[in-house]
């Protein structure tokens, strides 16, 4: 017997007036649930001159207010400790979630109700079935449990698919690697920093994860860039899958399937994905690239309509059996992540696929500076223990080549950091300090 390629055949493979249908069908829905129980979308609701029943045709959506975090933010401010947004109160709900505060702002909060959990969890089971987990299968999950959501939703996939679930938290690297070893763990979650840390502690243990049983590796939590996936795949000797979710909507949005087509699928019979440009506000086609405005279908206790991400993403159309559009190479950054310097556009994502297309490298960190009347740029390397003098210089010289090369010919001052001085994440990673304002 054939084993299906897809959690959800029907829908993940509908033709595409028929998921849009569906969509409309299912904004309308939302609309009228946010305006008569959620007292902020009420609000802006009346604000906008809108009404659900307004949603007749595609190009209406427009007619919806955009949600920002800054509003959503003012709102647990003004109304603590949840905001206006949540349809009901913490009475109602089994949940609550925060984002993981890796700006330095204040977190959001978002409730979530046991209907909601359940749908998290099937999300998730799209993305797991769709890179080839099984029932068959032990999942690990390196994550910490704490109240960012994180993996809470994959572990809750994981056991609604039916595969064996090892929860890593409260755990040292070290020993999340004798777990791994030790339950036979076929799949592994975390970060894609994290999946590089837990390589590196596992060769320094002597473990030789390339021959060991883990065939897939699920990253989520940062944006993943080709050379490091490529690096990842390389140390595990497993194939891994790009995800990405958000605490707003409770899971993940995206998913890149086991066939690999150059990007990660929009979950899209439950969520609307729109790509717009940040300065106007106007969508943008296929092909070019903007900010994501989300709205998702499937969290009842905290509904989000139009939400302004600040993802930077480029979406395409689907070319397989899966007709769900596309993100092309996922998340590749965000609105805010874009610095200036001397006249140059410096992305931390650019930064990090030339730093990760290099060997022998642990870790790195970004500083930029004011230094008299000049801005400076820093890349700060730290190579592995056994470098010498003579190839760290070369590899210093190759850097800085080729980031001025993709940089317009702006100039990196490149320093190596002693072995294990820089920073290790677990979660998300913060490598680029703009020092210029303190």
């Amino acid at each position: 017997m054939t084993e299906r390629p897809f959690w959800n055949p029907k829908t993940e493979q509908l033709p595409r007036g028929e998921l849009r249908a569906l969509q409309l069908t299912k904004l309308r829905l939302l609309a009228e649930w946010a305006q008569a129980r959620s007292p902020h979308y009420e609000r802006t609701f009346a604000e906008a001159g809108f009404r659900p029943e307004q949603l007749r045709t595609w190009a209406d959506i427009d007619r919806i207010p955009f949600l920002t975090r800054e509003e959503w933010m003012r709102s647990q401010d003004e109304h603590p400790p949840y905001g206006e947004l949540p349809v009901v109160g913490p009475e109602a709900a089994i949940r609550v979630h925060t984002t993981s505060g890796t700006s330095g702002r204040t977190p959001l909060r978002a409730l979530d109700s046991r209907k909601d959990w359940s749908w998290a969890a099937e999300m998730w089971c799209y993305a797991l079935w769709a890179a080839g987990v099984r029932p068959r299968d032990v999942g690990y999950v390196a994550f910490g449990y704490g109240s960012f959501i994180g993996f809470w939703g994959l572990h809750n996939g994981l056991e609604k698919l039916g595969a064996l679930t090892v929860p890593g938290g409260a755990q040292t690297t070290p020993s999340r690697i004798r777990q791994i070893v030790d339950f036979g763990a076929t799949v592994v979650a975390s970060t894609p920093t994290y999946a590089l840390r837990l390589s590196a502690e596992a060769g320094a243990m002597g473990v030789d994860l390339r021959s060991g049983s883990v065939h897939t590796v699920i990253l989520s939590g940062e944006p993943v860039v080709a050379e490091t996936k490529a690096l990842i795949e390389e140390r595990w000797g497993a194939r891994a899958y790009d995800t990405a979710g958000m605490t707003e909507i409770s899971t993940i949005f995206m998913f890149e399937a086991a066939d690999q087509p150059g990007g990660s699928h929009v979950i899209e019979d439950h969520f609307i994905e729109q790509v717009i440009d940040p300065v106007t506000g106007a969508e943008v086609g296929y092909g070019e690239r903007g900010e994501r405005v989300c709205t998702s279908f499937g969290r009842s206790t905290t509904p989000l309509l139009r939400y302004r991400t600040a993802d930077m993403v480029v979406k395409v159309p689907s070319r397989t059996a899966r007709t769900w559009d596309l993100y092309q190479g996922g998340i590749i950054g965000r609105v805010d992540d874009m610095k200036l310097v001397r006249g140059t556009n410096v992305y931390p994502g650019a930064i990090e696929a030339i730093v990760r297309g290099f060997d022998h490298i642990e870790e790195f960190q970004v500083r930029i500076e004011r230094q008299g009347d000049r801005d400076e740029i820093v890349l700060c390397v730290e190579p592995v223990a056994t470098m010498g003098d003579e190839p760290w210089g070369r590899l210093a010289a190759d850097l800085a080549r080729d980031l001025a090369g993709a940089h317009e010919g702006l100039r990196f001052h490149i320093e190596r950091a002693p072995c294990g001085a820089l920073p290790r994440f677990e979660l998300k990673a913060k490598r680029l300090t703009d020092l210029r304002s303190v």
